[in-house]
Order: C-alpha cells, then sequence, then structure tokens
C-alpha cells in the first residue's frame, strides 16, 4: 500500500492510501487552505461523516445536512450540492442503499458501507471529533460572514419589501464596510 503525505496532520497522512476498495481510505491531494479560507473537508472526506450519519440511522439528503450543522454547533453545513451527489457515489460504491420513503429517498448504510466504515473506523473517529468540537468556530471570520449574510437575507427577503428596513440594512453594511476598511 503506497502512502502519501497529505499537509502535516499525521492521522490524514497514515489514513489515506491510493485506491478506493473496503479498507483503504480515499486519497485527498487538495490539503492547502482556498482563498476562501480553510475548509471543514478536504476532498473526500465528507464521505465517512455521511456514512457514519447513515450508520447511526436511516436518513434523507437533507437530514444529513442539518445532522452535521447541528453537530457543528452552526460552524459548518454542507451544501445541497456537496452532500447529493456524495450520496449517489456512496450507492455507487455499494455502501449505501436507497428506498422510497413517500416521494422523498431514504439513504441506509449497507454490510459493504458498515465494512468500509469499520476499516476506517479510528480516521471516522477523527473526522467526527472534529466536527463536534471546531476550533474557534464561534471566532471563525468564514462563519460570522455566513451568519451575517444569512440575517441579511432574511431581513431584505420578505413577502412585501420594506423600503425602509432595506435602507436600514444598507446602511449598516456600509457603515461596517467603513470600519473594517479603517482598521487597516
Amino acid at each position: 500500500m503506497s502512502l502519501f503525505h497529505c499537509g502535516t496532520h499525521p492521522l490524514r497522512a497514515a489514513a489515506h492510501s491510493l485506491g478506493d476498495t473496503p479498507g483503504a481510505a480515499d486519497s485527498i491531494a487538495n490539503h492547502a487552505p482556498t482563498a476562501r479560507g480553510p475548509k471543514m473537508f478536504d476532498a473526500g472526506t465528507l464521505r465517512y461523516l455521511v456514512l457514519q450519519l447513515i450508520a447511526d440511522k436511516p436518513r434523507h439528503g437533507y437530514d444529513i445536512i442539518k445532522a452535521i450543522a447541528q453537530r457543528a454547533g452552526g460552524a459548518y453545513a454542507p451544501s445541497p450540492g456537496a452532500i447529493y451527489p456524495l450520496m449517489h457515489g456512496l450507492v455507487g460504491h455499494g455502501y449505501v442503499a436507497v428506498s422510497l420513503d413517500g416521494n422523498k429517498k431514504l439513504h441506509s448504510i449497507t454490510p459493504e458501507g458498515r465494512a468500509f466504515l469499520e476499516a476506517n473506523r479510528a480516521y471516522v473517529d477523527a473526522i467526527a471529533a472534529r466536527v463536534d468540537a471546531p476550533a474557534g468556530a464561534n471566532d471563525d471570520l468564514r462563519q460570522l460572514m455566513h451568519e451575517l449574510k444569512a440575517v441579511v437575507l432574511a431581513r431584505g427577503r420578505t413577502a412585501e419589501p420594506d423600503a425602509r428596513r432595506l435602507d436600514a440594512v444598507r446602511a449598516i453594511l456600509r457603515q461596517a464596510r467603513t470600519d473594517i476598511e479603517a482598521l487597516a
């Protein structure tokens, strides 16, 4: 088994090997932070957490997104564009089976999926610990920006737009931008 080094995290470097068979973790090539800031998960890592959540109990895609956000204390929530293709891949690998629950797809773990999780238990547990205790989640700039965006959009999107409220939100945002620029 050919091991390679991903960043400086010894568990990640030891746990990942080339190949994608049960018992062999996925390769993670993009460990460096992007211009948007560090990611909660590297490419491929999220699949372990999703598979563990499905192993805990059968779930719909939206339930998985909510469960991850709840475990991360609001510091991270994957997008549907990340979750649904990932779940499709888990089905394709035979790790997850799909059944219909009304008009929704219910995802359940297969014996192959359980074997994959158990073969990678140390890594799966390390990922879960990282999500359960995100470092500095309350002070993370990216998270604060997401929270600000959510509040601005919630106040701006109403059935009947209120011109005074929208003007007040714009003024607050302009002042915040000015104040932040002045910190230089």
